[in-house]
């Protein structure tokens, strides 16, 4: 009878470890250790379901299961669909468990934040995206979540990440693609190798791929996640976009298809607004200038608001409406910058590109939908000149960081056209710096300096001219940072828009800006441009390193010493080439009291081999360290 009652409590016990079994879902003591090292999460499981059923129907389901070890893993959850008239959220939804798997919370739709896509405008009030605003109350914790879109622009169909981004460690990644056989299907595999990966179907009509244990990586400097993970491009030959079938097997196919489909019918102006233009414009009949005073004209006039391509709709909204409104998208400012062009004769074609400060080409032997941002071409001679339509404060014809040297897509009215944009080239990246500065008997300093910058260099600094007061001593004092108790004295900008210049008048004080010591007083000589951020030492670095934007820096400084002091060591000119930049430091001593400090610093563009950071790195250390030498004085 005993054995019988004991045999029953090991059922029972062994029934009670089943149905906790069931009922606790991913819990963290299941997560593999290796996994976890540098994790500030870890996606448990991230599946892609996407159905094409037509060339005006997409179905995207998302299950993506995240442990979030901290705070810095949030971004790993990454819950939220965008949506418009095209576009509908079928489902969303996210179930949030403990460390043992335990539910703690569910979240339905209508406790996700619902809001417009840009706020202040009613004109994208269709325009929206829903996401999770969830504060977690303890970590870790695991969210799954579920969602279910379904679109008929097919022009989009989501790229697949296996992982994207560093500190996040992966289980599986699953991709299942399923489409007609008559679409012209296509896919591209980029940094495939290296990776747990495998192509688990490929047929006519289906596609499936599984990534398993991808490991948490380290950021490393000089380095983006495009260049790094894995990511497939999917597209269709026929697709539909804003209502209108479409065909991409050329570039200069779909320019022309998105030419006569999206922007036909877009331009038309008001008759008042014609003569306006025309009277703005007067008897000038060279068409760069023309341009100019347009430019001018838009600038003063229309303000941006942000609504990236893809969330707003491709089609531009009518030019007649960004003239009545006085704002608009990239798209919009950009259409209606060609508008305004159009009635003075100087033709202008809408581009299609990456924006970004990091630079990212459109796919040329890729041919899809793609891009984020647009601005417009006008073509000079054999080649162009861009204009950034959101900006009120770009040059003419200025690019800077956001939109140089890149592939983009140029929409004619003859088609689409690859080309690239401005290239700022090393040399032209030019900051130079003139200024003088005085040492008195206590140590303190006083001077003044004049700064000039080009090229990129330029895009760094002009946003100071309509910075508030205390955004600029905050740049001052950032900038630099070497001299302790630094007070600014004066601070005049000039901003030649013609020449593409911008220019920092400054004068400054900084009591103890020397050690004294005794009878002696040192000082770096080097007080106005000092490379003084380290690069980072990385053991065994993984991946290549790129220095995407060359610049030359040239500093001229005379240097006043204080009367009753002799000098007693004088730093000795040194110069140093590599095959990663130049630089070379030169003091000239012109009498007793009155030295003059020049340097110049040249930093080449360049992909580089991981093997050669290591060697990157101690030319910048060894910059620094002469951009930190010292004078010695002694007092007479």
């Amino acid at each position: 009878m005993k054995i019988k009652n004991l045999q029953f409590a090991i059922v029972l016990i062994l029934f009670a470890f089943k149905l906790q079994a069931q009922k606790n879902e991913y819990p963290i003591a299941l997560i593999a250790d290796s996994l976890k090292e540098n994790a500030d999460a870890v996606v448990r499981l991230n599946q892609l379901d996407i159905i094409i059923s037509s060339q005006r129907s997409m179905n995207v389901k998302t299950k993506r299961i995240i442990t979030v070890f901290n705070e810095n893993g949030l971004s790993a959850i990454d819950a939220f669909e965008n949506y418009d008239k095209k576009t509908s959220v079928k489902n969303i939804e996210v179930k949030v468990i403990d460390a043992l798997g335990n539910e703690i919370k569910k979240i339905k739709r209508k406790d996700f934040k619902d809001v417009s896509a840009i706020s202040g405008s009613t004109l994208f009030s269709d325009s929206r995206y829903i996401y999770l605003d969830y504060t977690p109350t303890q970590y870790p914790f695991t969210v799954i979540y579920d969602s279910e879109v379904e679109t008929s622009n097919t022009a989009f169909i989501p790229s697949w990440l296996p992982v994207n981004d560093f500190l996040v460690g992966v289980e599986q990644s699953i991709l299942n693609v399923t489409y007609p056989n008559n679409l012209g299907f296509k896919k591209k595999e980029f940094n495939f190798s290296g990776f747990n990966i495998q192509k688990t179907t490929d047929t006519n009509t289906q596609l499936s791929y599984k990534a398993t244990s991808i490991l948490a990586q380290k950021q490393e400097p000089y380095c983006a996640t495009s260049v790094i993970f894995p990511r497939l491009m999917m597209g269709l030959e026929n697709f539909n976009l804003e209502g209108e079938d479409g065909t991409a097997k050329s570039w200069k196919e779909f320019g022309k298809w998105y030419y006569d489909q999206l922007l036909t019918g877009t331009t038309e102006l008001s008759p008042e607004t014609a003569t306006k233009i025309k009277a703005l414009v007067g008897n000038e009949t060279d068409a760069i200038k023309k341009a100019k005073l347009i430019y001018d004209y838009v600038q003063k006039k229309s303000r941006y608001v942000s609504i990236q391509v893809g969330i707003g709709g491709w089609k531009p909204m009518l030019a007649n409406d960004v003239d009545r409104l006085g704002y608009g998208d990239c798209k919009a400012l950009t259409n209606y910058t060609r508008a305004l062009l159009d009635i003075v004769g100087v033709p202008s074609y809408n581009t299609i590109l990456y924006g970004d400060t990091y630079k990212k080409d459109i796919e040329s032997d890729f041919v899809s939908t793609q891009g984020n941002h647009m601005i417009l071409a006008i073509p000079n001679e054999n080649d162009y000149v861009w204009l950034e339509c959101t900006s009120q404060d770009n040059p003419f014809g200025y690019q800077g960081k956001f939109t140089d040297d890149r592939a983009v897509l140029v929409i004619k009215p003859t088609g689409g056209e690859i080309v690239q944009t401005k290239i700022y080239g090393d040399k032209g990246n030019l900051q130079n710096s003139k200024g003088t500065y005085s040492i008195d008997e206590q140590g303190n300093l006083s001077g003044s300096i004049t700064i000039a910058s080009e090229g990129s260099q330029y895009s760094n600094k002009a946003r100071l001219e309509n910075s508030q007061p205390n955004e600029k001593e905050t740049h001052y004092k950032e900038y630099w940072s070497n001299i302790n108790n630094l007070k600014l004295a004066k601070i005049n900008f000039s901003n030649n828009k013609e020449k593409i210049a911008f220019v920092e008048n400054v004068a400054v004080n900084a009591v103890n800006y020397a050690t004294i010591s005794g009878a002696k007083m040192i000082f770096p000589l080097n007080a106005y441009n000092q490379f003084i951020s380290s690069v980072k030492r990385i053991r065994n670095r993984k991946n290549p390193f790129e220095i995407q934007r060359g610049y030359v820096d040239v500093d001229e400084v005379e240097v006043m010493l204080p009367l009753g002091f002799a000098v007693e060591f004088l730093p000795s000119n040194f110069e140093l080439n590599s095959k990663f930049g130049d630089y070379k430091a030169e003091i000239i001593k012109k009498d007793a009291t009155h030295l003059v400090y020049k340097r110049t610093l040249y930093i080449h563009k360049g992909f580089y081999p991981n093997t050669e950071y290591d060697q990157y790195r101690l030319f910048m250390e060894q910059v620094s360290r002469n951009d930190n030498a010292k004078i010695i004085l002694t007092k007479i």
